[in-house]
């Protein structure tokens, strides 16, 4: 549930919060902005805990960072805060693959706009898993659609990490594919539209993976 207050002032608005961080909105010099904070874990040595969150804080910090790079689009970041444990990033104005999925699904319209999304969706891994990055929580919940452009941005990257072997990627499409048929399969097979080259990797490390591939 959102908490309302006014960020005008820099101030914290609760949006979410799940079992490792919460995010806010708030502004950062005067742009409107994303807080997300990794929280202590009470059940922890204070000492190891901290070592540990500025650890995963760090990792998310590069891993958004090497996804630019590869030419993925996410969100901004605009600082990170070793101390407080929170990287502040910009606010993509835009809703998420989840609810425009949803919607169309309902609709049974937006086949174009569905098309356009899978295609955006399969470059985009494509980039990254060519350039040795795992996302590692492929849902529609973490994957936006600018208004402005309508280009898709990744979203967190709190469980990312670095890799080359086959099996991790493969794995990464596993979580996606699963996510689509048990949330999306109203749209029909959605990942049929990725790109050809994505997929490739799943047919020889991950047989019982089984979608039709346009090419």
């Amino acid at each position: 549930m959102e908490i309302k207050t006014d960020s005008n002032d820099g101030s914290l608005v609760l949006i979410k919060q799940g079992a490792e961080a919460r995010v806010f909105e708030s502004t950062f010099v005067g742009r409107r902005s994303i807080v997300k904070e990794r929280f202590s874990k009470k059940y922890r040595h204070p000492s190891l805990d901290s070592k540990l969150t500025l650890k995963r804080l760090n990792a998310e910090a590069r891993c958004m960072t090497k996804a630019r790079r590869l030419a993925v689009s996410t969100p901004v970041l605009y600082a990170v805060d070793p101390i407080l444990h929170t990287l502040t990033f910009e606010y993509v104005e835009g809703r998420s693959v989840k609810d425009i999925l949803l919607e169309i699904g309902s609709s049974g319209d937006g086949s174009k706009q569905l098309k356009d999304i899978a295609m955006q969706i399969g470059v985009a891994i494509g980039k990254l898993h060519d350039g040795g990055l795992i996302h590692g929580d492929l849902t529609t919940s973490n994957m936006l659609v600018r208004s402005s452009t309508n280009e898709l941005v990744l979203i967190d990257f709190g469980l990312s990490f670095t890799s080359t072997i086959p099996e991790d990627k493969a794995v990464d499409l596993y979580v996606l594919e699963r996510a689509l048929l048990s949330m999306h399969s109203s749209c029909g097979n959605v990942v049929s539209w990725f790109p050809l080259h994505l997929v490739c990797c799943k047919f020889f490390f991950f047989p019982f993976l089984s979608f039709p591939i346009r090419d």
